[in-house]
């Protein structure tokens, strides 16, 4: 049991089970967050983050499993009696109150004395830079700063954690960007754990410090955004995270420090073994920024296959090429545009060579 003054685990899920009626939505989870720790529960709709978020609020009732916090089980309490404080994604703001009132509620529900009240009210407006604001009404200001007013209020009451379920998702794609970085500003400098939800993966990636991946119920892999992107877990992780090419077929080669696996598009070297059986069934994961393209043959010994360019999209920061190989596997290629010309002499219908280097793929045996 971990120590209450403890950094690490110091918020623990053991064998969480969540049922309704027959239907599982969270499936034995068990999960360790650090104290201080941005921590992101990422999936799509329906894998039940947002049920083990609301388990971890007291607002859902666990089946069976503990929540620990400091090695303390709080899965009984209601949600009063728990030091954790939620933000929705709505916000939750009264319209009918000014901005100063909004972030005081919660504390004079608890009968703090006004001074208290006055002094806690002002820090948290210094600490989301809305000072100035205080008697404004929620809809006299930006989406994002009254995202930043329901942040405020969430830490007014100095929780001990902070769960945020979707935070930016009422934000357009610009704004949402723009406070990610704030969000993530303002929770390190209160140092509060904190536990989101979100269903996207850029913004898990770009605020978290460990993601869990959930699917169905379960958490098929919890890391930093870069071992979860770089060394996905299994099929599902390497597909959801991020854009991949995977390449199905059987294991013709396994030494310690590599691999060879044959597949309908040629056969793929890896740089590192597996332990596996000859001829077992795998996929290989290739990201699509590790692939490189050109018209002319390069001058490498493995990974390179020929294919037919049949689709170019322009994102201004890169060039995504669909590339359809001999074998007709379609193979998604970006490259990065670094100068302001298209120096690319690439275009539709051309004959190209793709290759990758050895340490650009993984084996995946799920």
């Amino acid at each position: 049991m971990a120590d209450v003054g403890s950094k690490k685990d110091y918020l623990v899920t053991e064998k969480l089970v969540k049922r309704f009626d027959e239907a599982v939505a969270v499936d034995e989870v068990n999960l360790s967050i650090n104290k201080g720790e941005i921590f992101a529960l990422l999936g799509s709709s329906g894998c039940g983050k947002s049920t083990l978020l609301r388990m971890l609020a007291g607002f859902e009732t666990p089946t069976s499993g503990r929540i620990l916090l400091g090695g303390q089980d709080v899965a009984r309490l209601a949600p009063h009696e728990r030091p954790f404080n939620m933000m929705f994604q709505s916000y939750a703001l009264f319209p009918h109150l000014d901005i100063w009132e909004n972030i005081a509620f919660g504390l004079k529900r608890e009968g703090l004395p006004k001074n208290d009240i006055k002094q806690r009210v002002g820090e948290m407006l210094d600490l989301v830079q809305l000072a100035p604001y205080a008697k404004r009404k929620p809809h006299q200001l930006s989406g994002g700063q009254q995202q930043r007013v329901a942040l405020a209020r969430s830490l007014a009451k100095k929780p001990k954690v902070l769960l945020l379920d979707e935070p930016l998702g009422a934000l357009d794609k610009k704004l949402r960007e723009q406070t990610q970085f704030e969000l993530v500003n303002i929770i390190e400098k209160v140092g509060v754990t904190c536990v989101m939800v979100t269903h996207d993966q850029e913004e898990a990636m770009t605020m978290a410090g460990r993601i869990a991946v959930m699917s169905k119920g379960r958490v098929l892999q919890v890391g930093s955004p870069e071992e979860v992107y770089e060394h996905p877990a299994n099929r599902f992780v390497a597909d959801f995270i991020g854009n991949v090419n995977l390449f199905d077929g059987k294991l013709s080669l396994d030494q310690p420090d590599r691999c060879a696996v044959k597949t309908e598009i040629g056969e793929i070297h890896v740089g590192h073994g597996i332990s596996g059986a000859l001829h077992m069934p795998v996929a290989i994961a290739v990201r699509p920024e590790k692939i490189e393209i050109s018209r002319e043959k390069p001058d490498v010994d493995h990974n390179l296959f020929r294919g037919k360019v049949k689709e170019i999209a322009y994102f201004g920061a890169h060039n995504t090429f669909i590339v359809t190989a001999s074998d007709g596997t379609k193979v998604k290629i970006t490259e990065a545009n670094t100068s302001r010309h298209d120096l690319s002499n690439i275009t539709w219908e051309d004959d190209v060579f793709f290759w990758w280097h050895d340490g650009a793929g993984i084996v995946l045996r799920d």
